[in-house]
Parts: structure tokens; sequence; C-alpha cells
């Protein structure tokens, strides 16, 4: 009896192993995929730079307008509101808020069948990638910015120590749930012939109610909760931005990122749905 406890010790701990060194080795992959363009990554970074300069500017307008009646912009000063442009730029990388159409370009092709072949499940086949996007996307499209905007204007560093390990943790949910978004819009196409209007409607939604054209705090209070509970788009931008700068005490701190996690986990779990359907029916031609 020893010996077969023993035994399965020793299993699950292989099994342990092995599954580990794969999902390193998938994250790997993503990293040094993405780490070979490095012209696009370089012309994205300078984009988004550039693009942070003229946002910039528009914010700063906005906080001198509600300063000069004595009063904050939504609650956020003029040097909250330009950290949260240029974190806002240099996030737009690392949750890839738009542009993945790798998914729906394979259902289209009929390449998604080798995908199901793999041993992992499709979606772990394409997130743990994506986490490896997500971290060389850290190291420089997020960065560069960031560093620039520092350089230029006088930006808001958060003054808790907890808001750092926060933020991170805000930063991990936003690229799960970023991505669990991608992944459905994308897997739109097991039942649609083209997913170009699903994909352009999740790219203006994502901007819009995400928290990238301007602070969803800007909307009128009621229509602002509103988008913040009924819909999973700040959870992409806006709310890892509201935890660096700091816009509530910890405890509201806290409870964004509950918010997150749920929208995370609900997310995720469409998604592993959405892919169990979706094999009952692909049907590929030609093969």
């Amino acid at each position: 009896m020893g010996f077969v406890t023993a035994t399965a010790d020793r299993l699950t701990i292989r099994n342990f192993t092995e599954t580990a060194g794969l999902f390193r080795t998938l994250g790997a992959s993503g990293f040094r995929r993405f780490s070979t363009y490095r012209q696009a990554t370089a012309a994205a970074t300078a984009t988004n730079t550039m693009f942070g300069f003229l946002r910039t500017y528009v914010m700063l307008a906005v906080a001198g307008s509600a300063a000069a009646v004595g009063g904050q912009a939504a609650g956020y000063d003029a040097p909250q509101l330009v950290t949260y442009v240029w974190a806002g730029q240099g996030l737009i990388g690392v949750v890839a808020m738009w542009g993945w159409t790798e998914l729906a370009d394979r259902i289209r092709s009929g390449d998604v069948v080798t995908d199901l072949l793999r041993p992992v499940h499709p979606v772990l086949g394409y997130l743990l990638p994506d986490l490896g996007r997500a971290a060389y996307a850290l190291l420089t499209r997020f960065v560069v910015p960031i560093v620039v905007g520092a350089l230029a204007f006088d930006m808001y560093l958060p003054q808790r120590a907890a808001t750092y390990p926060m933020f991170a943790v805000s930063v991990l949910l936003a690229v799960l749930v970023c991505f669990a978004g991608r992944f459905l819009v994308n897997a739109a196409g097991y039942w649609l012939l083209d997913t170009r209007g699903v994909l352009m409607g999740w790219a203006v939604c994502a901007g819009m109610l995400g928290g990238l054209y301007f602070p969803i705090r800007f909307l009128p209070d009621g229509l602002a909760t509103a988008v913040y509970l009924g819909t999973p788009f700040p959870s992409v931008l806006q709310i890892p931005l509201d935890v660096l700068v700091e816009r509530d005490p910890p405890a509201g701190q806290l409870g964004l990122l509950g918010l997150q996690a749920l929208w995370a986990v609900v997310l995720l779990a469409a998604c592993v749905l959405v892919q169990r359907r979706a094999e009952r029916r692909l049907v590929v031609q030609g093969g």
C-alpha cells in the first residue's frame, strides 16, 4: 500500500512538472515570437508616444478648466490625468486591445483543426503565448511611453506602497479579460462567414467604454456605474489606470480588482463553453 501511494505521489509530481514545463514553453514561445518583430514594436511604440502628447494636452485643458472653477475633473487632478494618459498609451500594447485575428483566420482556413490535436486545451493554447506577448510588451511598449511622459510632464506617482502590487495584479487581470474578449469575438467565426463586423464592434467598444479615449468617470455617475458593472470593457484599461493614479481609497482599489477578477473568470469560462459548443458543429471543407 505504501509503495502504491509513493508511486502515485511520484506520478503526480511528474505530471505537475511536465504541465508546468509545457506552460512555460508556451509562454516563452509568445515572448520569443513577438520579440522578433522589432520594427513593428518600434513603430507601435512611436505611434503610441506621439498620441500620448496629443491626449495629454487635451486632458491638461480639461484639468485647467476644472481648476478654474475650483474643482477637479471627475476627481482627477492634472498630474493624475498625465499619468493616466501615458500609462494608458503604454498599456494598449500590453493588453493588445485590437488587431488580433489569428483564431478567426485559422477557423476560416481550417487550420484550427490542428489546435484540437494538441495536448492542451485550445483556450490555454492561445492564452499562454498571449501572456508571453504581454510580458514582452510590458518591457518595451509600456516602459518607453512612461519614460517619455515622465521626462516631458509632471506625472503623478502613487503615494501608497500597496498600489504598486495592486497595479501589477490589475494589469495581469486586464490581459486576461482582454484576451478572453478577443477570443470570443474571434470564435464568432465558427458561426459567421465574415467576422470583420464583430471585430470592429469589439474595437470600438473597447476604446470607447474601456477608458482609452477619456476616463469613464467623466460620464454621469449613473452611466459610469452601469458601464463599470455591466460591461467588461473598463476592466481592460480603465481599472488598472484608476488603481495606478489612486483615484479611489485602498478599499475602492480592492473592489475594482475584485470586479476585474470576476469578469476574468466569467469571460474565460465563456471561452471554454463557446469552444466546446463550436467543436460540436465544426466542419472543415476540402480535407
